[in-house]
């Protein structure tokens, strides 16, 4: 069975279960809240939800410390809510892809208090020992500041298990091939109860050679293609989107040569020189990571973000250049995290300011790729840097006005609602921006609108314009004869561009799909287009008729 290639004019929303909406009342949220808001989220218009981990866990890792990766936490509900919840999505057209955490288990998995028990186990080849602690156990921390050691000793099983994140969660041996056999069945178990796909945590992890005595980096990128072919024999339409941090040359081992390893990637790359062309009103380290993460194969897709459930990670930037973006965005030290990352969420890194929001959102739905949004994005929630590492973007989705911004009829929510300030449910809720004609939450609904009506972007080729001014980024798409222009201000001042739009269209007709504010072509076939401070305009290029035609309105 072929892919049908849906992922490429999608609309992504992640959502966590646990903060998204309480039915029962006991400040958790679970299946039954989110089934009533399924709603909402067909009207806002995305197209994909992707659940963060689901499956019972203490939660001591917000859930991807799991315990039993084939069952719902009880906390959330049960497996008949899942199928119940997955089969109303369904219902409303809405895919569902779910976080795969198979990197490492909670060291209270029935697998690993196994393991550690009896040296003769068959599980104990699940994971990665060695009777002494590696010279090397102070390097490759994922939590550096947090987390001191990737080998800790087990006093049961008297010896040192590997892991790459925190001590409780141990690393499974992902070498071992019973260890891939039951991957491969937990990934049909789901997709035997609906989901579309995976979002495949930390996948550089996934694949790299373990041990105590390895010492050389040979990734086993084959695993790749083996997680593809049995997720696509078992559904035509599957999707795995790689979480993988990596420099663009790699991927290419990522997305296969021929397309058949991961569907999807997150660009990583792009999303950090974005936040740089943000910070200091220069689009080239944009428009240089956009060139460098240009080739891949036709049926594979980068995904877009602006924030997520982590820290906005700049590790890639040179410190001058992450010195530049901790000075925009968070220049108290407390919001900054793992000497590398910013824990805040975007509404509150660009203060609020609608002109800004409105053009980074517009950025994001125009970047080459599939637009992922977190959930919350679509009203401008804000931080609560009070709560620890990343728990400060966490907090529960802000309903309304009433207690606990509607997300409960608690008295303790599973984590404080951001209240007061700026940010607080008493003013940023989805109630009372849906009254509100010139709110975030109805500008998003028209947007993310718009971009479904423009798939050039998810499936054309992407040309960057040259606009005379390094502050402005112009991005040409073309697809079946159709041409999309998008241009971006990143400097608060106005200014006047002058651009030749090329294309195959020889209409000398830029129709903006925002306003009433079209171009045509002077004689020189240029257009002479003027941008406010933080300005974007969305053409298409072609008569005024035609344009009304091909989306058609």
């Amino acid at each position: 069975m072929i892919n049908d290639l849906w992922y490429k004019n999608a609309v992504v929303y992640c959502l966590s279960v646990g903060t998204f909406m309480d039915a029962n009342g006991d400040g958790i949220g679970d299946f039954k809240g989110l089934l009533r808001r399924l709603d909402y989220l067909q009207g806002l218009g995305v197209t994909t939800l992707w659940l963060m981990p689901f499956q019972p866990s203490p939660r001591r890792d917000h859930g991807y410390d799991i315990t039993d990766h084939y069952g719902v936490d009880p906390r959330y509900g049960s497996l008949g809510d899942f199928v119940e919840f997955a089969h109303a999505a369904r219902q409303r057209g809405l895919r569902i892809i779910m976080d795969l955490v198979i990197n490492h288990t909670s060291d209270r998995h029935p697998w690993f208090r196994a393991a550690r028990k009896d040296p003769r186990s068959p599980f104990r080849d699940f994971y990665i020992w060695s009777d002494t602690k590696p010279e090397d156990a102070h390097e490759g921390m994922v939590f550096p500041g947090v987390q001191n050691t990737t080998w800790t000793r087990d006093p049961v099983a008297g010896a040192y298990y590997f892991h790459r994140f925190y001590d409780f969660q141990p690393d499974l041996n992902i070498g071992n091939p019973e260890v891939q056999a039951e991957l491969l069945k937990i990934m049909g178990f789901w997709l035997e109860l609906g989901v579309s796909g995976f979002r495949i945590d930390a996948v550089p992890f996934v694949i790299e050679r373990q041990g105590a005595e390895v010492k050389e980096e040979r990734p086993r990128y084959d695993l790749l293609r083996f997680f593809r072919a049995f997720a696509q024999w078992r559904r035509g339409d599957v999707v795995l989107l790689a979480e993988a941090n990596v420099p663009p040359r790699l991927n290419v081992e990522y997305f296969g040569e021929d397309g058949d390893r991961m569907h999807m990637m997150f660009n990583f790359p792009v999303n950090q020189s974005l936040f740089l062309a943000l910070a200091t009103g220069d689009a080239r380290p944009l428009v240089a990571a956009l060139e460098e993460t240009r080739g891949k194969p036709d049926s594979a897709q980068w995904a877009s973000f602006l924030r997520n459930h982590d820290e906005l990670d700049l590790g890639r930037l040179s410190d001058e250049e992450r010195d530049a973006v901790f000075a925009a965005f968070a220049p108290d030290p407390d919001m900054q995290l793992y000497g590398r990352g910013i824990r805040r969420r975007l509404a509150a890194m660009l203060d609020g300011d609608p002109r800004r929001l409105h053009q980074a959102y517009s950025l994001l739905f125009t970047l080459p790729g599939t637009p992922v949004l977190y959930y919350g994005d679509e009203i401008g929630m804000g931080d609560d840097l009070s709560l620890k590492e990343r728990d400060s973007v966490r907090t529960p989705m802000q309903w309304s006005p009433e207690s606990c911004g509607g997300f409960t009829a608690a008295e303790r929510p599973v984590r404080p609602v951001i209240s007061g300030g700026a940010f607080g449910y008493e003013r940023v809720n989805v109630a009372m921006q849906r009254r509100d004609p010139e709110s975030l939450f109805n500008w998003m609904e028209r947007i993310i609108g718009l971009r479904k009506e423009c798939p050039e972007i998810g499936w054309g080729t992407m040309t960057v314009l040259n606009t005379g001014n390094p502050a402005v980024l112009g991005l040409r798409y073309d697809w079946r004869n159709n041409t999309i222009v998008c241009l971006h201000n990143l400097a608060a001042k106005p200014c006047e561009i002058t651009i030749r739009t090329g294309g195959d269209d020889d209409s000398p007709c830029l129709i903006n799909l925002l306003s009433e504010e079209h171009s045509r072509a002077g004689d020189d076939g240029r257009h002479c287009i003027l941008l406010e401070g933080h300005g974007f305009r969305w053409f298409r290029q072609g008569g005024l008729d035609d344009v009304l035609r091909r989306t058609d309105l």
